[in-house]
């Protein structure tokens, strides 16, 4: 974890979010992080989960899963939530 963590606004955080998710193998067009909160010094990050028409999961909503995930373990330890 950094030393000293970036503060940021949720504006510019989800920016940041939605720009690193691009990379990621799991990334599909639609996906995209709306939302971000903070917990015990962890980012949070949401969206659209894609489920299918009965509200179950999908493969999509796996790949939404994995790829919040990585974000959280990715930019938790470079940037904090500024209230």
């Amino acid at each position: 974890m950094s030393e000293h963590p970036e503060f940021m606004d949720k504006t510019a955080l989800l920016d940041i979010a939605n720009q690193f998710i691009r990379g990621h193998d799991d990334y599909f067009a639609a996906m995209q992080v709306t939302g971000v909160d903070e917990k015990n010094g962890h980012l949070i990050f949401s969206g659209p989960l894609f489920t299918d028409a009965q509200g179950l999961p999908t493969r999509q909503t796996t790949a939404v899963f994995n790829v919040f995930k990585f974000l959280t373990l990715n930019l938790s330890s470079r940037y904090r939530l500024k209230h």
